[in-house]
């Protein structure tokens, strides 16, 4: 297990001192949930236009408890396992590039958890109507995702986890939207 937070450290190095300072208003934009607000009023378009009314608040529901499962497990996570975020490791600080800081610990990343929830989740709800495009969600959830790592709040394990569990929560939350709306 050492080896692997060891290797997780080196790869969290090379990627986060890949940033530049001419950058870092970007990726502070890219992390920032509220810049994402526009994207989301499509998202609900994209669904207002596809689904009837009754079915539309099913998803909205399903969503809201999806993301909120999401976001409070990766709570959890982060107390039970107490991994210093890169930000908060002193054996980190002084080589790597700071950029932002969060609480003390980040594993595993929300910020992954609930990009790739959204990605999966609208992924699988679009497909039959958008064919492919609706996986191009995922790009958004990996940019996102790795302004974490450039921020220097997550080590890239934090955020496969996090991907993992957004993935897996979006895929059985839209299961079950699609069994509700699909009865109804």
């Amino acid at each position: 297990m050492q080896e692997f937070i060891e290797l997780d450290r080196q790869l969290f190095l090379f990627l986060n001192t890949l940033g530049n300072t001419s950058f870092d208003h970007f990726w502070l934009l890219i992390s920032n949930k509220w810049i994402w607000i526009p994207l989301y009023a499509i998202f609900l378009f994209i669904l207002a236009k596809n689904f009837k009314l009754k079915s539309l608040v099913f998803i909205l529901i399903f969503v809201a408890v999806g993301i909120t499962i999401s976001d409070q497990l990766a709570g959890i996570f982060k107390v039970s396992v107490a991994r210093l975020r890169p930000c908060h490791d002193p054996t980190l600080i002084s080589i790597m590039r700071t950029v932002e800081c969060g609480g003390s610990y980040g594993f595993y990343s929300s910020h992954a958890s609930n990009s790739f929830f959204l990605a999966s989740f609208l992924s699988i709800l679009l497909k039959k109507k958008f064919g492919w495009f609706p996986y191009f969600l995922f790009v958004w959830a990996f940019v996102v995702s790795y302004s974490r790592i450039y921020l220097g709040v997550h080590f890239p394990f934090d955020i496969a986890m996090g991907a993992l569990v957004g993935f897996l929560l979006g895929g059985l939350f839209a299961t079950l939207a699609q069994r509700t709306i699909y009865k109804h």
